[in-house]
């Protein structure tokens, strides 16, 4: 839960914005490695100096360390966190899944999410029509279907952070048009899906946070 605290000094800085899946998956990192830090809720038209400052690329999500080091890579946060605290091995560390969940990542952020982009803003890609964008984003969509065939989460019974970094994604897929997602034919993605966006943690990674302005009230998140 969001709070105010005296300690704020002691606490990373994450700069997040509610609605980008990459924010998304990052705030999901720092709870799952139970990571507090202070957040800065920002809007992506009004990037503050500081986070530029840090960041000079000008994306969230940035975390910057008590030691300085700067982290704004979406994944580099979620596995930073969970370096720092994984009990139930959500990073598959020295299992054969492990390179299993780094494939499924890559394929989501460098093949599926290039499409995604595309589909949701097809209006700005004139050369083929917004359904021919969703046909490559299928996929995807299918390669985790014939997964979830078989099981709860994508490697197995339990989520790991394989099913953490990739949803977001899927559910910002799945929103572009909601009626045809979820009337089309993957009820294991579907079932996954939901079972993610209803989840506790879920919640708590998308509560709505003032805004982060210069002189702000700390807010602590984690």
């Amino acid at each position: 839960m969001p709070s105010q605290t005296s300690h704020a000094a002691q606490q990373p800085i994450l700069y997040s914005f509610r609605r980008c899946p990459y924010a998304m998956r990052a705030r999901l990192g720092l709870l799952l490695g139970k990571q507090q830090v202070q957040l800065r809720e920002i809007i992506l038209k009004y990037k503050p100096q500081a986070m530029l400052d840090a960041s000079p690329k000008g994306t969230v999500p940035v975390l910057i360390l008590n030691s300085g080091e700067v982290i704004d890579e979406s994944l580099d946060i979620m596995l930073w966190s969970l370096q720092q605290h994984d009990p139930d091995n959500l990073l598959l560390a020295g299992t054969p899944k492990q390179e299993l969940a780094q494939a499924l990542i890559a394929t989501n952020d460098n093949q599926f999410k290039p499409w995604l982009d595309k589909y949701k803003y097809a209006d700005r890609h004139p050369e083929h029509d917004e359904s021919y964008y969703r046909q490559q984003g299928e996929s995807f969509i299918a390669q985790l279907e014939s997964l979830l065939r078989k099981q709860d989460n994508l490697l197995g019974s339990s989520a790991s952070i394989a099913d953490f970094a990739i949803f977001p994604f899927i559910r910002q897929f799945a929103h572009v048009d909601r009626n045809w997602f979820f009337a089309a034919d993957y009820p294991n993605v579907q079932r996954w899906l939901t079972a993610h966006i209803n989840s506790e943690i879920f919640t708590q990674a998308m509560q709505k946070y003032p805004q982060w302005l210069d002189d702000p009230s700390v807010i602590t998140f984690g």
